[in-house]
């Protein structure tokens, strides 16, 4: 059996407030995710899904447990890793393209080499035309978009996103997500992501783990069983209903259950 490209392991993290009172974010979590996977995670706000996400991108040390990337135990920040936040984040006096090459600089790679594949990376996002436009010119999807070629230019095996189109329109976030959904098919990366949104978990993911309230624990993993690829259409089938039904009764309350369901 192949092992997993992700293997989270017993992991716990406690912060001290500024009263200097523990608080437990998560507790004792465990996962592993495979080579090429879709993974999502909901749970109610304040759970410590972002603390995971950070944890696991390298951003967050003093945990107790093991993180472990190709049987690596991961101590601190890797190129094989690209992130998206909720806000693109984008430096506004550079280009579409020059945001796009920005990990290419810091990481002090080749431009020449790399210049290519941003150009690609703009097409696939659907941004061709846009390479000289500055990010007040373009709409918040389109700066998303930005964002994700960025996470993706010095070719990590792994995406990280955290709520990245918590901040758009129901709109925007649905035909958002069926273009993540062809981005990462086509660039065939290792996926997880945080949400919200059940609907947006159950669309896009191969598996959905359901978190606890604070401190954070994994209640239930759901495999996702829809064929791929997913149009929007989907969302009125029975069978996604049925999902999106029974990760609401884990949650309790439906806390997360918006977008992609009008």
């Amino acid at each position: 059996m192949q092992s997993p490209l992700i293997r989270i392991d017993e992991v716990s993290k406690t912060y001290a407030t500024a009263s200097g009172e523990a608080v437990q974010a998560i507790g004792r979590i465990s996962l592993d995710i495979a080579d090429g996977e879709f993974a999502a995670v909901v749970g109610p706000s304040g759970c410590g899904k972002t603390t995971l996400l950070r944890i696991l991108a390298g951003l967050i040390g003093d945990y107790q447990g093991a993180v472990n990337v190709r049987g690596s135990l991961m101590q601190g920040p890797t190129r094989d890793i690209g992130i998206v936040f909720q806000e693109a984040n984008l430096m506004p006096w550079r280009t579409v393209i020059e945001n796009v090459m920005l990990p290419v600089q810091v990481l002090k790679l080749d431009r020449k080499t790399y210049l290519p594949r941003a150009q690609a990376l703009i097409d696939l996002v659907g941004l061709r035309g846009f390479e000289s436009k500055l990010p007040n010119e373009l709409s918040g999807g389109m700066r998303q978009r930005v964002a994700i070629a960025r996470a993706l230019v010095h070719d990590p095996s792994i995406l990280l996103m955290d709520e990245p189109f918590g901040a758009l329109d129901a709109m925007t976030r649905d035909n958002m997500n069926v273009e993540l959904a062809r981005i990462c098919a086509t660039a065939r990366k290792t996926v997880f992501l945080i949400t919200h949104s059940i609907a947006e978990s159950v669309f896009l993911s191969d598996r959905v783990f359901v978190m606890s309230r604070r401190p954070g624990r994994i209640l239930q993993t759901i495999p996702i069983d829809l064929p791929r690829p997913r149009a929007l259409d989907v969302i009125a089938s029975p069978e996604f209903g049925r999902y999106v039904l029974a990760i609401r009764s884990l949650l309790g309350d439906g806390d997360g259950a918006h977008s992609l369901v009008h």
